[in-house]
């Protein structure tokens, strides 16, 4: 009689980290969100390269809009291999520019800057933000996995 093992919910793996408000402290975050997927082993295809892009984006965000002098920017990562559900949340102390996803963003065509939540909403399967006390806001995106 052969009598299968009953297999256990894969946990879901969290990821935290404060940076500073600057352009080293963004790609501190990009570099460590890379070393953190690998870490969990999700596997190296599109999913984790869009996760990737998606915080260069909102960590560069954060810095240039949303930073505060003297407050840093948070970092979270949520695995849910269950699910199928990667989220990165990108947290700052600035709650005054409120992004929408339903914003048409206008740039101008030879701007060099200005395309960040086009990308984000490009990569992500759906991205959004929430304030949090007393002045700041939490830009988040989800990939499905």
């Amino acid at each position: 009689m052969n009598a299968a093992t009953p297999q256990l919910p894969t946990a879901v793996q969290t990821f935290t980290q404060q940076f500073s408000s600057t352009r080293r402290g963004a790609r501190l975050a990009r570099l460590l969100t890379y070393e953190q997927l690998r870490t969990w082993q999700t596997s190296p295809d599109a999913t984790t390269d869009r996760a990737e892009q998606i915080v260069a984006e909102l960590a560069s965000n954060a810095v240039l809009h949303g930073r505060v002098q003297g407050r840093d920017f948070r970092l979270d990562l949520t695995h849910d291999p269950v699910a199928g559900l990667l989220r990165v949340a990108v947290a700052d102390a600035s709650g005054d520019r409120i992004p929408s996803p339903g914003t048409d963003f206008v740039t101008p065509p030879h701007s060099e800057s200005g395309r960040g939540l086009l990308i984000v909403t490009a990569l992500a399967d759906r991205w959004g933000t929430e304030l949090y006390p007393p002045s700041g806001k939490t830009v988040w995106a989800e990939c499905v996995v």
